[in-house]
Order: structure tokens, then C-alpha cells, then sequence
């Protein structure tokens, strides 16, 4: 499958985050769908440290950060446990690598998600989106700016990073 473009439709998507609960990102407010290749892994938990020094500015934009990644949701707890990040960590395990197959960014042969960025708006629109290989981290300063410039504007899409 391949990655959505700007303005695509992706409706809303349902998963359960790292204390067992059912999320649903896409309906009702913005969301930051933010998937990245495993838990406890260098660039990955640096991304997300960042993420959550950030997290009241997402949440003053009115946009929640989903974190998605194919471990298994009793990782997931483990890894916010131990990191306190303050946002879902969203189990993309079973079906396997489901969420971010339907985003395109699924690495079958690793079994895992590439680095894809993608922003939702209330109605379940892709806004904007990056994908980055695995072994590249994203520009975390451009995601907030991003984020804040277009929870503003009503949604009208900058290019595609």
C-alpha cells in the first residue's frame, strides 16, 4: 500500500494504546499519527523524549500525539513506564504492522514502521505527512511548527515535508 496524499480521506483509526485501551484518532480533533520502528531503541526514544518535552504545546494546538509502532502493547507499557512520555503509545501488533501497512510506511522485512509523520485533521483528512528511513530522524521543530500553523489556519495544507 502506499502513503496517502495531502488531502486523502484516511477516516478514523482504531487501536489500543499502552494500558489496553481503545483509541480512536482521526474524529474530533486533530491528531499526530507518529510511527516509528521499535521501543528502546536510540533514535526512537530520543524522538519521543522530544515529543513529550513537547506535549503541552501539541495540546495547546489542540493536536494528541499518537505514537504507533508494531511492539506489543505490554512493551509499550513497559517503555512508558520507564519514560514517562505522557501521550498513547498506540500497539500496531496484531493484526501485524496493520495501522502502518494502511498508512505505507510497514517494513515487512523488519517486521516494523518506518519513520511517517502524519497529521489528521477533525474530519479524518491527512493535512500533511513525512517519511523518513529508519535510520533517520525527523525534524521535530518543523513537525510542532507544522502542527501549530495549521490547527490555526482552519487546516489549508503547507507542501508535504
Amino acid at each position: 500500500m502506499s502513503v496517502p496524499g495531502i488531502g486523502d480521506r484516511v477516516g478514523v483509526v482504531e487501536a489500543t494504546n499502552q494500558f489496553g485501551q481503545g483509541v480512536r484518532l482521526g474524529e474530533g480533533g486533530w491528531s499526530l499519527l507518529f510511527f516509528y520502528p521499535f521501543a528502546f531503541t536510540g533514535i526512537c526514544t530520543g524522538e519521543l523524549g522530544r515529543l513529550r518535552a513537547d506535549r503541552q504545546a501539541y495540546a495547546d494546538a489542540g493536536c494528541r500525539i499518537a505514537a504507533i509502532s508494531c511492539d506489543t502493547m505490554f512493551s509499550l507499557r513497559v517503555f512508558d513506564d520507564r519514560e514517562g512520555f505522557g501521550f498513547d503509545l498506540v500497539a500496531d501488533h496484531w493484526p501485524h504492522g496493520a495501522i502502518a501497512e494502511r498508512f505505507g510506511v510497514f517494513d515487512a522485512e523488519r517486521g516494523c514502521a518506518i519513520r511517517g509523520s502524519f497529521l489528521l485533521d477533525p474530519d479524518g483528512v491527512l493535512r500533511w505527512s513525512v517519511v523518513n528511513p529508519i535510520g533517520e530522524g525527523r525534524d521535530l521543530d518543523a513537525h510542532l511548527a507544522v502542527v501549530r500553523e495549521l490547527t490555526s489556519a482552519g487546516g489549508d495544507a503547507p507542501a508535504a515535508g
